[in-house]
């Protein structure tokens, strides 16, 4: 072969190599910006409530837009009544469909969704573990959603339960039971699990340490935590920022979670963060706490999205075309941070 041909094929063959390698590098990060799409837990006081009008699923074509801005990670809250009329009961059929149409519709797109249980702990306001809601009755719950949706191409992970106030040593165990449910069908997803306390990432230091406990044969536990910015950190923002106000207020609510991770060598996430779009010290606040978790490789999804929040303040929804402000701080951190795995390594 002649000289110049064997160069030219060398580098074609460099080439080839180098874009292989830029597309598995893609392939292998992960995102750190995702989004709450909420509404399917709505209205919990009307059970099982009426679909359109007590709760709310993403309308056609709703998560193509998000993916045109650049999202790829969804949390999808739903509503264990709904899921499951009465305890062990099978599951419901006009919820699970509606489930179905949103995971296909999240598949269509690209997009990846994180199932979180939104319950607090609790069915019918009775706290798991105590005689009107066992904890057989939760392994039951969560075997079934793995057993349905474990092969669904949009299932990235499973969120076992949002913010389990209240449990206390009641937590443990039920976490326990839910791995073991679905760890039954689903030996592959990651399982997020998150702590009493509102799963507090300021207070998780506290309470935290029984999850150390925890035994997963796949191997595959992220720790969620939540972090809000407002005097009380509740996420209700009833009052503006004060004159003192902390730019680094939220960075120093995320440290105690991001030390106690380092100090047990596990992974990390923040399952709900959000701030009004009204004033320019929340967005900064934001700012500077976006760029801490990223470069501790810790993903976020923010609190919230969804067609149905109205003017709810912390809603990064467009409204009429126009994006919120707390989206260009979002979308400044999409695609960023070089990060291979859950971090903080």
């Amino acid at each position: 072969m002649h000289k110049g041909a064997k160069r030219l094929l060398a580098g074609l063959g460099c080439l080839i190599v180098v874009c292989w390698s830029s597309a598995q590098a893609q392939e292998n990060s992960i995102e750190l910006v995702g989004l709450n799409v909420a509404g399917a837990e709505f209205t919990g006081n009307q059970l099982p409530g009426k679909h359109g009008t007590h709760y709310f699923f993403p309308p056609k074509g709703y998560f193509a837009e998000w993916r045109k801005k650049g999202i790829t990670m969804v949390r999808f809250p739903l509503k264990w009544e709904r899921l499951q009329a009465s305890l062990n009961a099978e599951l419901d059929p006009v919820y699970s469909g509606l489930v179905d149409k949103m995971l296909d519709q999240a598949a269509e797109n690209d997009i990846r969704i994180i199932l979180d249980v939104h319950n607090y702990a609790r069915y019918r306001g009775k706290v798991i573990g105590t005689e009107e809601t066992p904890i057989s009755a939760y392994h039951d719950l969560m075997s079934r959603i793995a057993e349905r949706w474990h092969k669904h191409p949009a299932l990235y992970a499973y969120d076992i339960m949002n913010e389990p106030y209240g449990a206390d040593d009641k937590w443990p165990p039920t976490a326990q039971a839910g791995i073991d449910g679905i760890r039954k069908h689903d030996m592959q997803r990651p399982l997020l699990i998150e702590g009493t306390s509102w799963s507090s990432a300021a207070r998780w230091p506290r309470y935290a340490d029984a999850l150390l406990e925890l035994e997963d044969p796949a191997d595959n536990i992220i720790f969620s935590a939540h972090l809000y910015i407002d005097s009380d950190a509740s996420g209700s923002y009833k009052a503006a920022p004060g004159d003192n106000f902390d730019p680094l207020v939220g960075v120093k609510r995320a440290e105690p979670f991001i030390g106690w991770l380092k100090k047990h060598g596990k992974r990390g996430h923040i399952g709900e963060f959000g701030v009004p779009g009204d004033d320019p010290r929340w967005l900064d606040a934001m700012d500077k706490l976006l760029a801490y978790l990223q470069d501790n490789c810790i993903p976020i999804t923010y609190w919230a999205a969804g067609p149905s929040w109205g003017k709810y303040r912390l809603s990064v929804e467009p409204r009429k075309g126009v994006d919120q402000p707390q989206w260009a701080v979002l979308e400044k951190y999409l695609g960023q941070g070089n990060c291979s795995e859950y971090g903080p390594g």
